[in-house]
């Protein structure tokens, strides 16, 4: 993500952000995603936010990095216990074969759709093999900014699914949901786990 606006959305709100997200480390899907890890795995938290799940990573024993392209969110997970934070963006991401995990909860839909191949590509250079990946977006079509002026691309679950297969990716499981998000308004939402 390199969208100027969004990014200064987050540095501006970060407090509130990190206590609307704070359940996040007891999710389901991050139970999960941690199960699928080998023990002492390396994983990278991918648009980490204040890094609540990074910090479950790391308690449960894996090598947590973590990378935002907030500086504000970065030196708020930079704080938690065993999370490894650094600021950058998804075209950051140039480690090759490294990670047995990558989570991106609700941070790669910032990114513009034509984009979104690239960074697909780039996540899964950066997996090992049959390393897991989680991914979670918004359900929509276009994009547009929310009322914080926060850039967002909606996606079609054929769409996504699409785009993880082309990449490489294989699909193990699907959830769908609907949330209130920072601003206020409700979005209907996909997830989607899969391996390199």
């Amino acid at each position: 993500m390199t969208d100027r606006e969004t990014i200064e959305v987050y540095n501006a709100h970060a407090a509130d952000y990190a206590a609307m997200t704070q359940s996040e480390a007891r999710d389901k899907q991050l139970v999960a995603f941690i199960a699928r890890v080998p023990p002492k795995g390396a994983v990278l938290d991918l648009g980490c936010g204040p890094g609540h799940s990074a910090e479950e990573m790391a308690r449960h024993g894996l090598t947590a990095h973590a990378m935002d392209p907030s500086p504000e969110m970065v030196r708020r997970a930079t704080s938690r216990p065993g999370v490894i934070a650094r600021q950058g963006s998804f075209d950051d991401l140039t480690e090759e074969n490294l990670y047995d995990g990558i989570w991106a909860n609700f941070s790669l839909l910032h990114a513009p759709r034509a984009d979104m191949p690239r960074h697909l590509a780039a996540i899964f250079r950066a997996l090992r093999d049959n390393g897991t990946f989680h991914i979670g977006l918004k359900c929509g079509t276009g994009c547009a900014r929310d009322r914080l002026g926060r850039f967002y691309t909606y996606y079609q679950e054929d769409e996504l699914l699409g785009l993880l297969q082309g990449a490489g990716f294989t699909i193990l499981k699907i959830n769908r949901g609907r949330g209130k998000g920072l601003e206020g308004s409700v979005s209907d939402w996909i997830t989607v786990a899969s391996h390199a």
